[in-house]
Formats: structure tokens, C-alpha cells, sequence
């Protein structure tokens, strides 16, 4: 007997949990994601659409010291998700720069 797919990874438009998706089409977040940790089950949209994030290596850790309490608490949380998709490390445009810009 084939277990029935979970109707809020269709609804969400991903292939599983924990594997994020952009949705360019949503008015104010830029990712989505289904999370499951242990038996908990969490749709989390994050991101803000249309900012520019990750210039430089300064801005990531702008991002990761005001957001560390939240990214603690692990995958149910939106900055968690964030850190790892919008704020990682190789996509960080300019890695050697350490300047902090204004807006990150």
C-alpha cells in the first residue's frame, strides 16, 4: 500500500520537506519551504521579494549576529531557512569585502 503524498508539499509547490523553493509570483516572500523536524510539520515563507541580500561578506554577518536567537531554534524557524538559502556563504557576491552596508 503507497502512503498518500502530504496535499501541503503539493500545496506549496515542492518536491519534499525541507527542499525550498523561490516563488517569484508572491507579493512579499521570496522562498518557501515545508519543514519537518521529528514529527512537526511547518509551512515557512521567507525572504523579503525584490531585496538585494548576501553583497558582502560584512552584510552576512550583519544578518547572522541579529538573527542568531532565531537561526538557533533550528528548521521550524523562517531565519534558519533564510541563513541557509538567502544568506549562504558561497553566494556571497563580494566574499572578501567586510564592509557592513547600510539596509542589509
Amino acid at each position: 500500500m503507497a502512503k498518500t503524498p502530504d496535499p501541503r508539499l503539493a500545496r506549496a509547490g515542492v518536491t519534499g520537506y525541507n527542499k525550498p523553493k523561490r516563488t517569484p509570483s508572491h507579493p512579499t516572500k521570496s522562498h518557501i519551504v515545508v519543514a519537518k523536524s521529528g514529527g512537526q510539520i511547518k509551512t515557512i515563507r521567507f525572504g523579503q521579494q525584490g531585496v538585494k541580500t548576501n553583497q558582502t561578506a560584512g552584510q552576512r554577518k550583519a544578518f547572522d549576529s541579529r538573527h542568531a536567537k532565531n537561526i538557533a531554534k533550528g528548521p521550524m524557524s523562517a531565519a534558519y531557512w533564510a541563513k541557509r538559502v538567502k544568506w549562504a556563504e558561497h553566494q556571497t557576491l563580494q566574499p572578501k569585502n567586510k564592509k557592513w552596508v547600510k539596509g542589509s
